[in-house]
C-alpha cells in the first residue's frame, strides 16, 4: 500500500527520509488532496530504473547526489 503524506509533512526531513529507507517504497507527497511530489530513497530510485529496464529515462537524469542546490 502507498505511503501518502500532506506536504506539510516536509519540515519532517528527518521522519520523511527514515520512512523512505524503512519502506522501500515511493512516498506520495499531497498538497490539498492532489498528488503533488514523489520522494524515494536513492536505493529505491535505483531500484525502479534498474527493474523496469529505461535506460533512456535514467539517461535524462542527472545523480541526485551531484546536484546544485541553491539557498
Amino acid at each position: 500500500m502507498p505511503v501518502i503524506k500532506p506536504i506539510t509533512d516536509l519540515r519532517n526531513t528527518n521522519e520523511i527520509s527514515e520512512l523512505c529507507h524503512k519502506q522501500q517504497q515511493p512516498v506520495f507527497i499531497t498538497k490539498n488532496g492532489y498528488g503533488d511530489l514523489v520522494v524515494m530513497s536513492m536505493e529505491t530510485y535505483d531500484e525502479l530504473l534498474s527493474t523496469n529496464h529505461i535506460d533512456k529515462a535514467k539517461a535524462g537524469f542527472s545523480d541526485p547526489k551531484s546536484a546544485i542546490y541553491n539557498a
